[in-house]
């Protein structure tokens, strides 16, 4: 993982006076080319590296610019162990353990107790409470051909249930509002694609290797795109599931309605999507308006109730 290459170069320029390209390359079991875009982040970083050219030549940080341990303020330092500890809760691997246990040698005796405290003042756990088995031996799969370029193969399960059997080309693993997607190459479609890993069945990787294309990064962001699709639909709510409702819209979107109801001002695209979170909310919700959506909704309520009078 990048963490844990870039606080491991770092240590390495800190105990040592010069070091080449090759041979970070080597250690660390990549390209030369991805060693100099390292050394690109730890400069954007405020590390100073400058490279030595010719014979004896390499990377080490500037003379005129100590470091030590008290680079890293206490905020720093936290705000870095934090992010890796709520990382080794969903990705483990030795890799993360390493880059902890290099961020806590940073921390100064003097210092350990207050970064501590801040560290455990927010607790990110991105793991879920219940969930498909599978996703954790996904992603250890998922990493490994990352890491070696090598074909993934599965079976997806799209909109509407259709199955499909895919070849990927792996390129990225995308945490998204609580689910884990693949973004990589379909070679079914030819095109890049985004897989969801819920909806993967059998995934195996392969012993083809590929070549890296150039990479396009997934839409993750629809939050214009929503607004344009997005309606205002009245509902009536039972304040027993106002907690649920308030997962998709504000307090602001709320007025009393008599004692133990409440009229909501309610986010909806109309889509199965959309249907299904009304539906969630059973007899504790009605939509009121507007006429068509309230139709639609009586209709699947109607196609429900008759699968349980045969």
């Amino acid at each position: 993982m990048k963490v844990d290459r870039l606080v491991s170069i770092i240590m390495i320029l800190l105990d040592k006076k010069r070091i080449g390209a090759q041979e970070l390359a080597d250690l660390f079991e990549v390209s030369p080319r991805t060693i100099y875009r390292d050394i690109d982040a730890v400069n954007m970083a405020g590390i100073p590296v400058c490279s030595i050219p010719g014979v004896g030549g390499g990377f080490e940080i500037m003379q005129e610019y100590k470091m030590d341990k008290k680079v890293f303020s206490a905020d720093d330092l936290s705000a870095l162990l934090m992010g890796l500890s709520s990382l080794s809760n969903i990705v483990r691997g030795d890799e993360l353990v390493h880059a902890l246990a290099k961020v806590r040698s940073f921390i100064p005796a003097d210092r350990a107790k207050d970064i501590e405290l801040k560290v455990n003042q927010i607790c990110i756990d991105l793991s879920p409470w219940t969930g498909n088995s599978s996703i954790q031996p996904y992603l250890e799969i998922i990493k490994s051909a990352l890491q070696e370029n090598r074909l993934l193969s599965f079976e997806y399960t799209a909109h509407h249930g259709n199955k499909t059997a895919r070849t990927v080309e792996p390129y990225q693993l995308v945490l998204k509002s609580s689910h884990w997607y693949l973004q990589g190459y379909c070679q079914k479609r030819h095109d890049f694609r985004l897989f969801r890993l819920s909806r993967m069945a059998d995934l195996q990787m392969q012993e083809e290797a590929f070549v890296p294309r150039d990479y396009q990064k997934p839409v993750l962001d629809f939050a214009e795109m929503l607004e344009t699709m997005q309606t205002k639909i009245k509902i009536r709510i039972h304040q027993s599931v106002m907690d649920r409702v308030l997962d998709y819209c504000s307090y602001e979107d709320f007025s009393p309605d008599g004692d133990d109801y409440y009229l909501v001002s309610f986010p909806f695209i109309e889509n199965e999507y959309h249907y299904d979170i009304l539906l969630s909310f059973g007899d504790k919700c009605e939509c009121l308006e507007p006429l068509h959506i309230r139709t639609e909704m009586k209709r699947r309520i109607h196609d429900i109730a008759s699968l349980y009078e045969k």
